[in-house]
């Protein structure tokens, strides 16, 4: 009779032990993932809007993602004005300009119409590999202003 109680007390403290070093594995595994995502995250959330507002047009740009792992590179654009058509084609009047000068034309514009006093969409370019310094976006001839920039240190 003892040794059946040692027996199965022994199971018991053993498949206990098992249980208490299985969970807490998995939960240092499941803690990273959570502040892996989180530092993602505020990595894509600390972009600042840069903001140009002359001859009666503001135009708003935020980058949505700028990760190393993304494959591709996404800016908001925001356009306001009571005095002109805002009926750009942003994917032939807009480019992004790595530290060296080098510039890419946008992939495709997700967004509204051309036309109107309000245009809100995502540009999207390539990402830009290896990761440059800084970027900038220049937005040409809208409003008779030549260029508008809009530029981000990366690193």
């Amino acid at each position: 009779m003892k040794k059946t109680i040692i027996i199965i007390l022994t199971v018991i403290a053993f498949i206990m032990g098992f249980s208490i070093l299985y969970f807490s594995v998995s939960t240092e595994q499941k803690t990273s993932a959570i502040n892996q995502a989180n530092q993602q995250t505020n990595m894509k959330q600390n972009w600042e809007s840069k903001i140009d507002e002359q001859v009666n047009v503001t135009i708003t740009v935020t980058p949505v993602d700028f990760s190393p792992q993304s494959k591709q590179w996404k800016f908001n654009i925001v356009m306001d004005t009571h005095s002109i058509e805002l009926d750009h084609d942003l994917t032939k009047s807009t480019v992004l300009v790595d530290d060296n000068g080098k510039e890419y034309k946008p992939m495709a514009w997700e967004g509204s119409e051309a036309g109107g006093h309000h245009r809100e969409g995502v540009l999207v370019f390539n990402a830009i590999q290896p990761m440059p310094k800084s970027v900038e976006i220049k937005i040409k001839d809208i409003g008779s202003i030549p260029e508008r920039s809009f530029k981000w240190d990366l690193k």
